[in-house]
C-alpha cells in the first residue's frame, strides 16, 4: 500500500487488549482509522489512503483474528475488537481521531465510538447492518429477501459450529472470491491483488476459525448494540451506502444510534473503497475537513 507520494507505508505490530494487531499508517494531520470488513483485511482501502494522506495522519488496522492479526481464541464481539483500535490508537499517540467503517468494521466502529466518546470526533458508517436492528431478518428465506438481493444465507451457515471450518477448508479462494463478486455492482473491481492477499490471509492458520468467530458472536453484539444505542452518539456521522446493498438503510440505522446523520448513496454494491474510490473520497474528505 502507498500515499500520496508513493511511498510505502509504515507497517508494525502493536500488543494492545490481550492480543496483537498489525497495522500500516502514513500520512501527516489529524488522524483517521480505517476498519475494514470480511472477507476483507486493511488491504481494502488501498485506493483511498493515498487521498487521505495529504491531509491526514492515516492508521490501516488489521482487525483482530483478520489480515496479519494475532488470532485468539476468543473476544470476537464488537465491543471488544473497539476496544483493540482505541489500545492501538493511545500506543501510536492518537488522543483523539475520526473514524472510517465498512461492514462489521463499521459496527465495530460504531461501538468505538459509543465506548470512547471522548476520543472519537467522527464516523464515517458504511455498508453495514447492525445486529440487533434488523440484521437477522436479513437471514430469513423469504421472497422479499431473495428478490432484493439481501438473503444474507451464510449467516446461518457460519453460526454452526464445525461444519463451516469442514467445508470451506481448502477452498478458502472459491469462497472469498465468490462472496466479494456477488456482494458488488462492479465485481471487476475484486481485482487479482485484491483477491490474493485475502485469500493469503484466510487461509493461515485460525483465518477462517477468526472469521467464523466474527459471525459466532452476532447475538453478543444484538445485546451490545441494543444496550449502547440507548444513548445516542453526539459525533458527525455520515452514513455510506451502495445503491445495489444496503443503501439507505445504513443512514435510517444510523439515526436510531446518532443524532447529527447525514447520507449519501452511491451507484455501487457494497464495497465502497474499492467500487468507487474515488467518488467516496469526494464525499469523505470535506466530512472529514469540517470535523476533525
Amino acid at each position: 500500500m502507498f500515499d500520496h507520494d508513493g511511498t510505502h507505508l509504515r507497517t508494525g505490530r502493536a500488543a494492545v487488549n490481550g492480543t496483537s494487531l498489525h497495522y500500516r499508517t502514513a500520512g501527516a494531520g489529524p488522524a483517521v482509522v480505517l476498519l475494514h470488513g470480511v472477507p476483507k483485511t486493511g488491504y481494502h482501502w488501498r485506493h483511498l489512503v493515498p487521498k487521505l494522506t495529504p491531509h491526514h495522519t492515516v492508521v490501516v488496522p488489521d482487525l483482530r483474528g483478520l489480515g496479519d492479526s494475532a488470532r485468539p481464541a476468543d473476544g470476537y464481539d464488537s465491543a471488544t475488537m473497539s476496544d483493540d483500535i482505541a489500545g492501538l490508537m493511545t500506543h501510536l499517540g492518537h488522543e483523539t481521531y475520526a473514524v472510517v467503517g465498512e461492514d462489521w468494521g463499521a459496527v465495530i466502529g460504531y461501538q468505538l465510538a459509543a465506548r470512547h466518546r471522548d476520543r472519537v470526533t467522527a464516523l464515517v458508517f458504511a455498508e453495514a447492518l447492525f445486529p440487533g436492528f434488523g440484521f437477522e431478518d436479513h437471514t430469513a428465506l423469504t421472497p422479499e429477501n431473495v428478490s432484493s438481493g439481501m438473503h444474507l444465507w451464510h449467516l446461518g451457515f457460519y453460526f454452526q459450529p464445525n461444519v463451516p471450518e469442514m467445508l470451506i477448508s481448502g477452498h478458502e479462494r472459491e469462497l472469498i472470491t465468490y462472496m466479494i463478486k456477488s456482494e458488488r455492482s462492479r465485481p471487476d473491481t475484486a481485482t487479482p491483488d485484491a483477491v490474493d492477499e485475502y485469500v493469503r490471509c484466510y487461509s493461515m492458520p485460525g483465518g477462517i476459525r477468526a472469521m467464523l468467530s466474527i459471525y459466532r458472536a452476532m447475538l453478543v453484539d444484538a445485546e451490545q448494540n441494543r444496550q449502547t444505542a440507548q444513548k445516542k452518539l453526539d459525533i458527525p456521522v455520515l452514513a455510506l451506502g451502495g445503491s445495489a446493498f444496503i443503501g439507505d438503510r445504513n443512514e435510517s440505522q444510523m439515526r436510531l444510534m446518532a443524532h447529527d446523520v447525514t447520507g449519501h448513496v452511491f451507484d455501487a454494491g457494497h464495497d465502497l473503497a474499492e467500487e468507487v474510490p474515488d467518488e467516496m473520497a469526494d464525499v469523505v474528505l470535506p466530512f472529514l475537513s469540517a470535523h476533525v
